[in-house]
């Protein structure tokens, strides 16, 4: 005769067929061997990677990334999709630890706080479309923009509202949007990055400074530590001169500078 289940060993057999069956996948892909729609594309998204990097310098608790995976469902697992953003931050997490991707149910629950793409002629439909919808009503990501690397009046920004709907951020005199969750402006900037002339896309400080890449952010202080040592030496010589000065006053008065000195 075979054992009667108890109520409690059928409870418990239940439960393991459920997370047996609910349970997350463990054989993720992280790398679909797809490439950036242009070399502009790549450099403009490891300017907004390393500039909020470097921006965010003085802290511990944030995660940036572009380009990669972010898994949210097992349905978007099985469909297979769905890419990442080209841009994308999540803060109040640990910023120590090493990601391949971004897995939604590892994380807490978080989804990405920020997130840019960048268009392009293959994405732009699906950017400000399927992907807009999701950023909204899956991830509630509260800033989200879009910009062409290769048209400087394309940026665009929305901001969920109350009732957790995208509204179009209005740009300041400059052009710029105001991202919240960071505490910058997204703007263009026209410059040489990588040795490529164009229009990026780039975060500006509350007061408008441009947040620097880690690279002119030493520039920057090479050239400051150079105007000082500039500003030393010329300092040097101008009191050099004014004892020299000096100097030949006190001798055209009959006096000799060295007995002084050796007189004090």
């Amino acid at each position: 005769m075979m054992p009667v289940e108890s109520i409690g060993e059928q409870i418990d057999r239940e439960a393991k067929l459920f997370f047996e069956e609910h349970k997350p996948p463990t054989d993720l892909i992280f790398d679909d061997g797809a490439e950036m729609e242009s070399n502009r594309h790549r450099i403009a998204m490891t300017v907004l990677i390393r500039s909020v990097e470097q921006g965010l310098a003085n802290r511990n608790d944030f995660f940036v990334g572009g380009n990669m995976f972010i898994y949210y469902s097992a349905k978007q697992i099985r469909n297979q999709d769905f890419r990442g953003p080209d841009f994308f931050a999540v803060l109040g997490v640990d910023s120590n630890t090493s990601r391949q991707g971004w897995v939604v149910w590892e994380e807490n629950g978080r989804y990405p706080d920020v997130i840019v793409e960048l268009l392009s002629p293959s994405t732009a439909n699906q950017d400000t479309g399927k992907k807009k919808d999701i950023y909204e009503q899956v991830f509630r990501t509260p800033d989200y923009f879009v910009f062409d690397p290769f048209e400087p009046n394309s940026l665009q920004g929305w901001r969920l509202d109350a009732n957790l709907r995208y509204q179009p951020l209005v740009p300041n005199e400059q052009g710029w949007l105001w991202c919240e969750t960071l505490g910058f402006w997204l703007g263009t900037w026209e410059g040489i990055v990588d040795r490529e002339t164009a229009t990026w896309v780039r975060f500006f400080d509350e007061s408008g400074n441009l947040v620097l890449l880690p690279e002119e952010a030493a520039q920057q202080q090479a050239e400051a530590a150079q105007q000082q040592a500039e500003a030393a030496q010329q300092q040097a010589e101008q009191e050099r001169q004014r004892a020299s000065r000096l100097e030949a006053r006190l001798r055209e008065l009959g006096e000799d500078p060295n007995d002084l000195t050796l007189n004090q």
